[in-house]
C-alpha cells in the first residue's frame, strides 16, 4: 500500500487506497448432511486518483504491482467523475469492538456437529424435512490510506448459522428457516432451533383468506424483507439528490407514526455492521434517520455529499467499485407490546414472515407486492393456521404513517437490521378462491 500511494502521489492530485484481507470458511450442508468444507483466503486493492480535477479508480485481486494499479487508475480520470471533495485526513477513531480471536480458532469440527445437531433437533420435530444451511467463520483486516494524512486500520470477526429448511407434503412446498450472526463465535443456537419449530408448528395446518382489506403484523423477518427496500432507497443521499426519493423535500417534516424512529448505527459493540470508520475513512457515528416520526438526515458518502452541498455522514460503502452511500447496520425502535397481545387484538388478519417478490414492486415510491411464501391467518385472536396462494400489496409511506403497534420482540436480522414486529391496521390482500 505504501509503495502504490507513494507512486500515485507523484503522478497525481491526490490518491487513496484501499486494502482488504480476508479468510473465510463456510460449512455447507445440504440434504440434512454435511456437503462440503472450504476455505477461502482474498485479498484486493483499490485506487482512488485525482487527475487534473477528475476521479481515476482501478481495483485488483491478489498481487499486482503497484505502478501497474497507479497507470490502470491514470487511465481512467479522463471519464471520471469531477473531484469536488478532499480526502479525509489523519482523524482520531472511536474504538467499536469488532473483532474476536477466538472466532478463527473456532474449530471446524466444532462447526460441523453445530450444523448436525441443529438439522437432528429440526428433524426430531418433523423427521421429512429436508435442510440446508451454513456455518461459517471468517475475518478480515482493512487499511485505508491518503495522500491528505489519512490512515485507517482495523480487524474484524465475523461467525453466522443460518439454516433452511423445506417440507413437500401432498404437493404442498413449505419452506422455513433462521439465521444467527455474530462478531463472536455463536455458541447458544437453541433459539434458532425453536425458531424454526415454531414456524413448522403455526404452519400444520392450512387455512384461508378472503381479498380484502385486514390488519397484518410484519414479524422482523417479515419487515425485513418487505419494508426495508424502499426506505433504504428513500434515505440514501444520491436517490435524494437525484430528486428520485419520496422524501427529497421532507427533512424535518413529521411524515411517519410518531411511534415510529430510525436510524443507521455501526458503533454497538460484536455487531457485524458495526465499524470504526466507513470505506472512506470517515467516522462512523450514529445516524438518526427518523425520530418519532420526523425526517432528521439522510445518508451520504463523500462525493454525494458534496454535490449536496453538505457533510459525509460515514456511509461511503464499497460493493465491489467506488463508494457510494449504504446504510451500516438499520435500527427500528422496539415497543412494549408482546406479539401475542398484538395477535389478540387482531379479529381477522394476517402475520407475515416471509414474502417473494416484494422488491419487484416500484421500491422509489415505496410500493411492494408478494405472495406470501411463509404467513398465518389471524382468527378472533389465535393463529389458526398457514395461508396460501395469497398475496399483498402496499406502500411503506401509507403503512408506516399508522402504526398500530411496535413489538417488544426486536431483534437482528443478518447483523443488516434490529427490528421489532409491526402491526398495520390495513392492508390490501388478494387470495385465491
Amino acid at each position: 500500500m505504501e509503495e502504490i500511494l507513494s507512486i500515485a502521489s507523484r503522478l497525481s492530485d491526490g490518491a487513496e487506497v484501499f486494502q482488504i484481507t480476508s479468510s473465510r470458511t463456510p460449512v455447507q450442508f445440504e440434504a440434512n448432511r454435511l456437503k462440503q468444507i472450504q476455505t477461502k483466503e482474498s485479498i484486493s486493492t483499490a485506487l482512488r486518483i485525482v487527475k487534473s480535477g477528475r476521479v481515476g479508480f482501478a481495483q485488483a485481486s491478489g498481487n499486482i504491482k503497484p505502478a501497474e494499479l497507479v497507470n490502470m487508475a491514470l487511465e481512467t480520470c479522463q471519464f471520471g467523475h469531477q473531484a469536488n471533495y478532499q480526502f479525509p485526513p489523519r482523524t482520531p477513531y472511536k474504538g467499536v469492538e469488532i473483532y474476536d480471536t477466538t472466532v478463527e480458532r473456532f474449530s471446524i469440527v466444532d462447526m460441523v456437529d453445530t450444523g448436525q445437531t441443529i438439522i437432528d433437533a429440526v428433524r426430531s420435530h418433523t423427521p421429512e424435512i429436508i435442510c440446508e444451511g451454513a456455518i461459517s467463520r471468517s475475518t478480515a483486516t482493512c487499511r485505508i490510506a491518503n495522500t491528505s494524512g489519512g490512515q485507517v486500520s482495523y480487524h474484524r470477526s465475523n461467525f453466522s448459522i443460518s439454516m433452511d429448511g423445506m417440507l413437500v407434503r401432498d404437493g404442498d412446498i413449505l419452506y422455513v428457516g433462521d439465521i444467527l450472526s455474530s462478531c463472536h463465535p455463536v455458541k447458544e443456537y437453541k433459539g434458532l432451533i425453536d425458531e424454526i419449530i415454531r414456524q413448522l408448528t403455526l404452519a400444520r395446518h392450512n387455512a384461508s383468506i378472503r381479498s380484502g382489506t385486514f390488519p397484518v403484523i410484519f414479524t422482523p423477518f417479515g419487515v425485513s424483507g418487505a419494508l426495508l427496500s424502499p426506505l433504504i432507497s428513500a434515505f440514501n443521499g444520491k436517490t435524494v439528490l437525484d430528486g428520485a426519493s419520496p422524501l427529497k423535500d421532507k427533512q424535518g417534516a413529521h411524515v411517519f407514526d410518531s411511534k415510529f424512529s430510525f436510524y443507521d448505527d455501526p458503533t454497538i459493540p460484536f455487531q457485524p455492521g458495526s465499524t470504526p470508520c466507513d470505506d472512506e475513512g470517515v467516522p462512523a457515528v450514529k445516524n438518526t434517520l427518523v425520530e418519532k416520526g420526523n425526517i432528521v438526515q439522510f445518508y451520504y458518502d463523500l462525493h454525494t455529499a458534496a454535490l449536496a452541498g453538505t457533510e459525509s455522514t460515514g456511509n461511503g460503502i464499497r460493493n465491489g467499485g467506488l463508494p457510494s452511500p449504504a446504510p451500516h447496520a438499520l435500527i427500528i425502535n422496539a415497543g412494549v407490546t408482546s406479539r401475542e397481545d398484538m395477535i389478540k387484538q387482531v379479529r381477522e388478519g394476517l402475520i407475515i414472515e416471509q414474502l417473494m417478490g416484494a422488491e419487484q414492486g416500484n421500491i422509489l415510491n415505496g410500493d411492494f407486492s408478494g405472495n406470501v411464501l411463509l404467513g398465518y391467518k389471524i382468527e378472533n385472536g389465535e393463529i389458526s393456521g398457514r395461508v396460501k396462494d395469497t398475496m399483498i400489496h402496499g406502500n411503506v409511506y401509507q403503512l408506516l404513517r399508522e402504526v398500530a403497534g411496535l413489538g417488544s420482540d426486536a431483534r437482528w436480522i443478518a447483523g443488516v437490521i434490529n427490528t421489532p414486529s409491526i402491526y398495520c391496521p390495513a392492508i390490501s390482500v388478494s387470495a385465491k378462491s
